[in-house]
């Protein structure tokens, strides 16, 4: 015996089951809307698509319904893009629409989208992308030579980067040779020496604008070797080209500002870099001015030149200490000296004689003693202003303390 569900869990169940069928995802449903309208709250809008023989119900959420570019009414013929689901609380199965486009442009863009599948299996949309030269001496544009894209982009670059050469490569951007007058222009472009290529035109219906969504334009745009912007009709356009490109822009002038540094911001930032520079070199200025000085110093402290003047100072003055003692050992010296010579010039004999004193010699000797006499020898005194021979009468011994 089976398992019993719940109905929520069948139909949750059979919603899995659905939501993983291949087959079932990503479909495009043809029919005839009947009862539209938008929910005021949700602002959801729900529908129904019916053909001679069948119908399904449809719900398209918000976030997609607010992209429809018509409004859609009943009895009208629509190709629906979605996902075959289950709206589990009635159990009743629909389509999420994802995309609603009127019969006449279903086919188109069943074409394009198989397009850009082949496109992107050759890896047109996934190569890496080249990053756009910062500041260009030369760029290429790819438009009309009578549109307002290329005025756009001379006005942008001559008032954002003014040294930079722009160099029109003129072709057609609507009709049937639209494409190849583009992918000609483009191998020029590409040949001439530019730094980078914009390839852009202004906005314009589906028709108009359907060249830039051709394989050869995707392809010519990812066969350039020059890094290249894409900029075609208004922000909300998206196109093979813009996936191919480098690059892409919502606008001519976006993709001038895009291509272009402002000069204006490279003036600020010089000047502010300018400052900054100077402010870092006065800071290292001053910083080399005190190392500088400490250095002097020390070498001043133990520099050859510092130790002589220091030595020159010690020896002068050593010499003049030695000087002053020198000057005082010879004064001492000249007070002993003089007092010496007044002791000599007291004990000299010649000096004795001049107080009234005489020197008596016996022959060739001094009779210093009484008893070194005897009567009648012969004696000679000495005294001052001359000399006597004398003999010797009588001896008399005795104190002479009487002298």
């Amino acid at each position: 015996m089976s398992s019993i569900l719940t109905v929520t869990q069948l139909n949750t169940y059979l919603s899995l089951k659905l939501k993983n069928d291949p087959k079932l995802r990503g479909i495009a449903l043809k029919g005839e809307i009947s009862d539209f309208h938008i929910n005021q709250r949700s602002g959801h809008a729900y529908f129904t698509l019916c053909d001679q023989g069948s119908v399904i119900k449809a719900v398209m959420f918000r976030s997609q319904a607010e992209k429809l570019r018509f409004m859609p009414f009943d009895g009208m013929s629509v190709i629906a893009y979605g996902n075959v689901d289950i709206y589990i609380q009635d159990g009743v199965y629909e389509i999420n629409v994802s995309q609603l486009l009127p019969d006449g442009e279903g086919s188109a863009y069943l074409a394009l989208q198989k397009l850009k599948e082949k496109l992107d299996a050759m890896g047109v949309f996934s190569a890496p992308k080249r990053p756009i030269p910062r500041y260009p001496q030369k760029i290429a544009v790819v438009t009309s030579a009578t549109g307002a894209a290329i005025e756009d982009v001379r006005n942008v670059i001559s008032r954002r980067y003014p040294p930079a050469v722009i160099e029109l490569f003129p072709t057609a951007v609507q009709g049937a040779d639209a494409p190849q007058s583009i992918v000609s222009a483009l191998m020029k472009a590409d040949s001439s020496g530019a730094d980078t290529i914009i390839l852009t035109r202004g906005g314009g219906s589906s028709d108009d604008l359907s060249a830039f969504n051709t394989e050869a334009v995707a392809l010519a745009v990812f066969n350039c070797t020059t890094p290249l912007i894409s900029a075609v009709g208004h922000e909300i356009n998206w196109f093979l080209c813009d996936l191919a490109a480098d690059l892409r822009a919502p606008t001519p002038s976006g993709a001038a500002e895009l291509a272009t540094p402002d000069i204006r911001e490279m003036l600020a930032s010089l000047i502010s870099l300018q400052s900054m520079l100077n402010r870092c070199a006065e800071s290292k200025l001053r910083h080399f001015g005190d190392s500088l000085r400490r250095y002097e110093y020390a070498l001043s402290a133990f520099s050859v030149k510092g130790k002589i003047s220091a030595r020159s100072a010690e020896i002068k003055l050593l010499t003049a200490t030695i000087d002053r003692q020198a000057r005082h050992k010879l004064a001492v010296s000249r007070l002993s000296l003089d007092g010496l010579s007044r002791t000599l010039r007291s004990l000299d004999p010649k000096n004795v004689l001049s107080r009234g004193y005489a020197f008596i010699y016996k022959g060739s000797e001094i009779v210093s003693d009484a008893e070194k006499l005897a009567e009648g020898d012969n004696i000679k005194v000495i005294m001052r202003g001359g000399s006597a021979d004398a003999t010797v009468n009588k001896v008399n011994f005795g104190d002479n303390s009487e002298i």
